[in-house]
Parts: structure tokens; sequence; C-alpha cells
């Protein structure tokens, strides 16, 4: 491949890198330029999946070593996102996932909403519904299979999940949210392994990138707080949703 791709899907995966650190979504930016680099989608995702588990590896040594995740509290949420996650990559190739593309947008763009109407969601801990179990189970089962068979705004479903149902503050719940995701994301990433579905040339060049923006961002999340995190998890929201619905009308 042409040295000034490489070069370009370089910058795409530490600008990835960085973004999915603080909120999520780094998706948006890696695998349009994985198509545009010229690989089939199939490869493109699998070979997003391989780059972004070390871009999120990095990120959650950040978080864990700044003492913002409880190793006790998330394993079984781990175990739990791991196997559901298996499956679900398993069966979206075999099914289609047409019905999750169509609803999915709607729910992103309703989450939107309830941030911009809840300015002071995730500042600090709030009472919390689901236990810790309760919250592995399913959580776990539902977002670690929705990773699988479709991804697209997975960690932020996560990080809601973390903050209505956990009562986590925003920090905290981004950490925990890229635990479960770099769960699913390594999960998912065996399937495409054992398939062939990665070009490791192409993977090889874009964790470079990932694992320099995955160390800046976490380390700015952790310095600024919740000031910067709020403002690029709700930015990744709308550019998601945006996304999803261009995909959807544009046929």
């Amino acid at each position: 491949m042409p040295w000034e791709i490489l070069a370009l899907l370089l910058f795409a995966g530490l600008t990835a890198g960085f973004i999915d650190a603080i909120a999520g979504g780094g998706g948006l930016i890696t695998v349009p330029a994985l198509l545009w680099a010229g690989l089939d989608p199939q490869t493109a995702l699998g070979t997003n999946k391989m780059q972004s588990v070390f871009g999120t590896t990095v990120a959650v040594h950040r978080y864990a070593t700044a003492g913002l995740i409880d190793w006790r509290e998330v394993r079984l949420t781990l175990v739990v996102t791991f196997l559901a996650a298996v499956i679900g990559t398993w069966i979206v190739t075999l099914v289609s996932n047409k019905l999750l593309a169509l609803t999915v947008p709607w729910l992103l763009l309703g989450l939107a909403v309830h941030l911009l109407a809840s300015p002071h969601i995730g500042r600090k801990e709030s009472r919390e519904r689901l236990g810790p179990v309760a919250f592995a189970i399913f959580a776990g089962a539902l977002l670690g299979f929705y990773d699988g068979f479709f991804g697209p705004g997975t960690g932020v479903f996560w990080t809601l999940g973390c903050l209505t149902l956990r009562g986590m503050e925003l920090t905290r719940a981004i950490a925990y949210s890229k635990a479960a995701n770099l769960t699913s994301n390594a999960a998912s990433l065996l399937v495409f392994l054992l398939a062939g579905l990665v070009q490791f040339d192409v993977a090889v060049v874009m964790i470079a990138g990932q694992v320099l923006g995955g160390r800046l961002g976490a380390g700015m999340a952790i310095r600024h707080g919740i000031p910067l995190i709020r403002v690029v998890f709700i930015g990744v929201v709308l550019a998601l949703t945006g996304k999803l619905l261009w995909d959807q009308f544009s046929g």
C-alpha cells in the first residue's frame, strides 16, 4: 500500500485513539478511513477491531493506573461481555443486522437530547438502580452481543448504563466502559482473526497511531475530568447519530 495512504491511516488511528479514550466513537474515523484505503467491508471491520484493541488497552491502563477501575467489580462484566460478543459476531456472519441499523440512530438521538437536557448527570455519584452482579449480567449480555452483532455507539451505551443504572460519576463511567468495550472488541477480533479478515500491514500502522492517541486522550480526560469528557461525549453522540442517519437515508 502506498506510503501516503499509510501516513493518513496512521493519523486516522491517532485521532480515533484520542477521541475513543475520552468518549468512544473512534470507529467514526477509522472505519471510513479503512474503506477509503480500499479494504472490503468485512476486512475493514476486522482490521478496525484489531487496531482499536491496542488503543483501548492503553486507555484502560491509564484509567486503571489512576485508580478509576475496580477490577473486582468489573471482572464478571468482562466475562459475560466476552461470551456475548463472540456470539453476536458469529451470528452477524449468518443473518442481517439491518433492523438495528434502522433503529440505533434514533436511540442515540434520544440519548443526546437526554444528556443535553440533564447538565448535571454524571457530575457526582447518584442512586444505584442495579447492583454490580445484576448490572454485569444484564449490560454484559446485552451490550456485548450488540457490539459483536452491530457495534456503533457501544461505548456510549455502556457509559449511559453506568451513569443511570450504577449511579457512577462520568469519569469513572467512562473508565468502566473502556474496560468493557476492550473486552467485546477483543472477542470480536478473535472471530475475525479465525475468519482471516484482518489486513495486518494496515493494522500495524494504525496501531501505532491508536497507542499514542489513546495515551494522550486518557491523560487529558484524567487531568481535565468531567467538563472535557461531557463536551467530547455529547459531540461524539451527535456525530455518530448524524453518520448513521446519513447512511440510512442516503440509501
